[in-house]
């Protein structure tokens, strides 16, 4: 069993496939031909195109690596593998703050493929750790850095 595991969807784990193949194939062409032709402006210790192609092939070559990684260890959760009232990975939650009465959603993702803006949460967040494992109906108490508060599931989908 490997050290390092990346829990995500299968969703989750096409987009990023999706995202190497295109930093691979466009991405790192465009960037090499950047370099080439900045080479040709000259003095390369002065040449600020050359330094920004060679910063942006860096973050590519970085990004790549990084996909590799966690598409070798990339472990799929199968949201169906679990009870349909239960919180997991893949699943989307409502729940209410007690005492309060606006409802707040999030769809559980693995790290790699969190992004809170879209409502996508990582497994790894003091919310989901949280709500894992609990049932539609339960109340659950949420550590944050910013305090604790208590929440109850009204809702999994």
């Amino acid at each position: 069993m490997p050290d390092k595991v990346f829990p995500m969807t299968t969703e989750g784990k096409a987009k990023l496939e999706k995202e190497l193949e295109t930093l691979k194939t466009v991405k790192r062409p465009q960037v090499i031909e950047r370099i080439k032709v900045a080479r040709g402006f000259g003095d390369l210790s002065e040449n600020s195109e050359y330094e920004s192609a060679k910063d942006e092939q860096s973050v590519t070559e970085t990004r790549i690596s990084q996909i590799e990684e966690m598409l070798h260890y990339a472990q799929v959760v199968d949201a169906s593998q679990v009870a349909p009232d239960e919180v997991s990975i893949g699943r989307h939650v409502t729940f209410v703050e007690v005492g309060e009465t606006e409802p707040e959603s999030y769809t559980i993702v693995g790290a790699a493929e969190s992004d809170p803006s879209e409502g996508k949460i990582s497994n790894d967040s003091p919310i989901a750790k949280a709500l894992i494992g609990k049932k539609k109906g339960d109340t659950v108490s949420i550590e944050t850095p910013g305090g604790s508060f208590d929440v109850k599931i009204t809702e999994v989908k």
